[in-house]
């Protein structure tokens, strides 16, 4: 009897090939791709992009947490105790962005699910994370609208937050992927206080803009100005030289949300609200000049 070899899995099920460095280019195009096609079944035509620390809390929680300082501390240095006391008023301190933010993504949302069109305008987007991406997806939420949350896979674990419309629940390998989908759908961004990862974030679209990389007008907003004029001195930049004093006019700071949400609210309705509907119903949206 003639014995056959069994058949090989075609290509796109071979999942050793997909994980190999062979199929890297598979995985990347299915972090465009698997996104695109989810965007346009929840017809998802642009975007407000909500940046900041993952490590804030709402006003109660810190509060609890800096009332529970020194209980259970038997075992705790003087110093010790002393640096857990002063991370915890500073939680306290800083909640009020996380509160701050979900109001603004409330108010946010509450007008943009007014504005008649085929498809959602200026979507509530965050890294789908806890702080400062909870706050926003928490304050679209409550308005009744959809929200998205773009995760990443880390090193330590981080969770989609609660408040993140389902289907618009996404997860990323690749961070350069991730920051395509902020940047490719925002027609404004909101910079809360945080560390490293939101200043590149906010970096990076502000050199877009410098540089006319974008092909539409990104409104942005840096709320917070006592904490970033103490993180950055932007004026630094102009004063040495190394930006134009125009490039200050690429962003503007915002300390309440009635001012944030005034300001986007306008800009939006200047910039992208005059536009004549497109005919076809799927995402179009506007991509940067340079495609990546």
């Amino acid at each position: 009897m003639t014995e056959h070899l069994k058949a090989a899995p075609v290509a796109y099920e071979n999942e050793p090939f997909l994980n190999s460095p062979d199929g890297r280019i598979l995985r990347m195009l299915a972090e465009y791709q698997e996104p695109l096609a989810r965007f346009r079944r929840e017809q998802i035509q642009d975007t407000v992009v909500f940046f900041g620390s993952a490590r804030f809390t709402g006003s109660q929680i810190a509060a609890a947490a800096l009332a529970s300082v020194g209980q259970n501390h038997a075992s705790s240095t003087p110093v010790q105790l002393e640096q857990d006391l002063k991370r915890a008023q500073a939680g306290v301190n800083m909640a009020r962005y996380y509160e701050d933010a979900r109001q603004l993504a409330h108010m946010l949302t509450k007008w943009s699910i007014q504005i008649p069109a085929r498809r959602h305008r200026f979507v509530v987007t965050t890294g789908g994370g806890p702080g400062i991406m909870e706050a926003a997806n928490l304050g679209a939420h409550e308005a009744g609208g959809k929200s998205i949350g773009l995760n990443i896979q880390l090193p330590f674990e981080q969770y989609p937050n609660q408040y993140i419309t389902p289907a618009l629940n996404f997860q990323f390998h690749y961070f350069f992927m991730r920051k395509f989908w902020f940047a490719y759908l925002a027609k404004g961004l909101v910079i809360f206080p945080g560390g490293f990862g939101t200043m590149d974030e906010l970096f990076e679209i502000l050199t877009l803009a410098q540089t006319d990389k974008l092909a539409k007008k990104i409104l942005v907003v840096i709320y917070g100005s006592e904490y970033w004029n103490r993180v950055i001195n932007f004026q630094a930049f102009v004063d040495a030289g190394t930006v134009a004093p125009q490039d200050t006019e690429l962003f503007k700071f915002a300390d309440t949300p009635e001012d944030a949400f005034e300001f986007v609210r306008d800009g939006l309705t200047k910039h992208h609200l005059g536009e004549q509907p497109k005919k076809k119903t799927e995402v179009t949206p506007e991509i940067a000049k340079t495609r990546p």
